[in-house]
């Protein structure tokens, strides 16, 4: 299709969207695909230099990855840092390779091979995103706990060779009721929306001072990128002015240090899993249409090279993602 454009000089013909003229040798199709791509890309980037931006400015109350992602599937209670998150990212660079193998069946016309390349390609982009979920999880349900003291300073606590303890491991259960939170109080329930936590900030006070060997870390970082670990005289001076009881993180407050680092965390990895989630779905309808013969009857498999440029783009976001969060 043609359009034609008419000045007073000369008649000159523009793309329409046709087969034929196609600029730097790419489709309508694809051609609109690569915008939607660079326009993406565009807001990713604003998002990481926020993220970036904060992290310089909050440096020293920034929560160390390597003490945040340590959970492993079916290994409670193991310490292993990163392993799981960089099997999430093999398994998501392994379906780019498969979505190639896919895209090059599909250029010799092989409809059973493009099949299996974009089978293996959803099943991985369903087993990033569940483990995605599972990382929110145990972010979200947190593994220490901590307290977070009525200026807004985060407290942890630590044995005597700087390991963390949990909560549970020393918090002792004093005998007092607490309201539960239902509807029926109504004023107290709109007050405050969040779940009661296991522990009151009295039953960790109680159970710290019964525990001598304990010792309390704040959330700044000293020169050698540790945490500050405090004396006991000092950690029992800070725990005084414990207001919060803090577990796992969420939109208002982070055990594991400043709450930006949550915020980033659940806005910037669940847009980049909506992306892939979606290119899921999408892969679906592509690979049905594959079975039911839709592109062999067209002759082209191009369609299957378009999704292959989204997907290929989600895999590439995530390099830069898993980068800023889980590297640097």
């Amino acid at each position: 299709m043609e359009a034609t454009v008419t000045t007073a000089n000369n008649n000159e013909k523009t793309w329409g969207g046709g087969d034929d003229i196609q600029p730097l040798g790419a489709s309508y199709g694809k051609m609109m695909m690569w915008f939607f791509i660079v326009s993406d890309a565009l807001t990713f980037s604003g998002f990481l230099a926020a993220y970036g931006f904060s992290r310089f400015k909050f440096i020293e109350t920034w929560p160390l990855a390597d003490e945040v992602f340590t959970h492993f599937p079916f290994m409670h209670g193991v310490s292993a840092p990163m392993y799981y998150v960089a099997l999430m990212t093999f398994i998501l660079i392994f379906s780019s390779v498969t979505m190639v193998l896919a895209v090059d069946a599909g250029h010799q016309l092989k409809k059973t091979k493009v099949a299996i390349y974009m089978f293996l390609t959803i099943i991985g982009g369903f087993i990033f995103v569940g483990s995605q979920a599972w990382e929110w999880k145990n972010f979200i349900k947190g593994e220490y706990g901590a307290v977070e003291t009525a200026g807004g300073s985060l407290l942890q606590f630590v044995d005597k060779d700087g390991k963390r303890v949990a909560l549970a491991d020393f918090a002792v259960k004093l005998p007092e009721q607490r309201e539960a939170l239902t509807r029926s109080h109504s004023t107290w329930f709109m007050e405050d929306a969040e779940t009661q936590p296991t522990y009151t900030v009295a039953e960790v006070q109680a159970g710290f001072k019964a525990h001598p060997e304990l010792l309390i870390r704040t959330e700044k970082l000293t020169e050698h990128k540790k945490k500050t670990v405090l004396s006991r005289e000092e950690s029992e001076t800070n725990l005084a002015n414990a207001k919060y009881v803090v577990e796992g993180a969420n939109l208002t407050r982070n055990e594991y240090g400043s709450k930006l680092f949550a915020d980033f965390f659940f806005f910037i990895t669940g847009f980049h899993g909506f992306h892939v989630f979606s290119g899921v779905i999408i892969n679906i309808i592509i690979f049905f249409n594959v079975l039911l013969g839709t592109y062999e009857k067209r002759r082209s498999y191009e369609m299957v090279e378009k999704v292959g440029l989204y997907w290929h783009f989600v895999d590439l976001v995530w390099v830069f993602v898993f980068t800023v969060f889980y590297l640097v």
